[in-house]
């Protein structure tokens, strides 16, 4: 599997400005903004460029999804802390990002017999009924990978997108070993 097989869908991260935040005040004065305390005790932001959306807590926590790379991540939840210290000068400009999660897809090209790759492949969790995919859970590196019968993977839970890559490059590893591909 090469890294241009796999293909980031969605990263989510977060932050921590360190005070507490007025939410109706924000609601007021950014665009974009969806807030209804009695639906959701947060504020959801959509920030056009890069193209994400934000939750925003009144403890001053943000959480950013929708990013394609780990940089439009950090530089969504910057713009956002920006236009939120518009309206509070007090908020700091140092304030960590974290990386929560990264999901990437690859296609491994074959189909997947599902049934069999339940029964042949440790830490697996297969129930068609309930999810067409077949659940695989790695140790090293801690992600899930979600196998469907397509051929096509989803992996979950990375933090890196080395993790991702390695994830898959595991996955794909250990079903050519057991012939299951």
């Amino acid at each position: 599997m090469t890294e241009s097989n796999i293909k980031i869908e969605n990263i989510v991260s977060s932050a921590s400005i360190g005070k507490d935040i007025d939410l109706k005040e924000v609601s007021k004065n950014l665009e974009g903004v969806t807030f209804n305390r009695e639906q959701f005790p947060g504020l959801v932001f959509k920030l056009p460029d890069p193209k994400t959306a934000h939750l925003i807590f009144s403890s001053g926590k943000l959480v950013c999804t929708g990013a394609k790379t780990i940089e439009d991540s950090k530089l969504a939840i910057k713009r956002t802390v920006d236009l939120m210290r518009a309206m509070d000068k007090d908020i700091s400009h140092e304030f960590d990002i974290k990386i929560q999660n990264i999901v990437a897809s690859a296609n491994l090209g074959v189909t997947l017999n599902l049934e069999v790759i339940a029964l042949e492949l440790p830490n697996t969790e297969y129930e068609p009924e309930q999810f067409p995919g077949l659940v695989f859970r790695l140790s090293d590196p801690k992600v899930v990978l979600l196998l469907f019968g397509s051929g096509k993977v989803v992996c979950t839970g990375a933090k890196t997108f080395d993790d991702a890559k390695v994830g898959v490059g595991k996955t794909q590893k250990e079903l050519k070993r057991l012939n299951l591909m």
